[in-house]
């Protein structure tokens, strides 16, 4: 076996080039739009953290930026903790929700499909985090459309 003449890593090494940037920094033009779409069951994947994320940087960027929450998209919005709410039971127990409410202090918009959230996972509006406001099932499909027709920049995010 080869011997190893490279010193370990150690705490504080960097491991890549953290500072180039390869590409302009993309800033929004006044009025432009997005739109941040949510499919996903939270803590399934990282996702739904990670788009949240996004979002939050396209806000940001000045974006004017909504979050769609439908399907199993709902359950990143609704309140939770351990053994009450807001309690975090384990480290990150409270990423989605600590990142959604930050995200609508910066300015963000979020909305929840009332269908799923019922329906689906038996929960009422007030098990939402104050601020999502909840939407009809029939408003899904017509947020998009009028983020299509206003040319914003629209992220569908879909996990099974």
């Amino acid at each position: 076996m080869p011997k190893v003449t490279q010193p370990a890593h150690q705490k504080g090494d960097f491991l890549v080039d953290y500072e180039e940037k390869v590409f302009e920094d993309v800033k929004a033009a006044p009025g432009e739009k997005a739109l941040v779409t949510f499919h996903t069951v939270a803590f399934e994947g990282s996702i739904g953290f990670v788009n949240l994320l996004q979002a939050t940087r396209l806000l940001r960027k000045g974006f004017e930026t909504s979050v769609l929450l439908y399907g199993p998209g709902v359950t990143l919005g609704l309140q939770r903790g351990f053994p009450t709410l807001g309690d975090e039971a384990f480290p990150g127990h409270q990423n989605h929700n600590n990142q959604l409410i930050k995200f609508m202090a910066e300015g963000g918009k979020v909305y929840a499909c009332r269908f799923a959230l019922q329906a689906l996972y038996g929960h009422g509006e007030g098990s939402l985090i104050p601020g999502i406001r909840p939407i009809s099932p029939l408003d899904v499909l017509d947020i998009k459309l009028l983020h299509r027709k206003e040319g914003a920049l629209i992220i569908d995010t879909w996990t099974v």
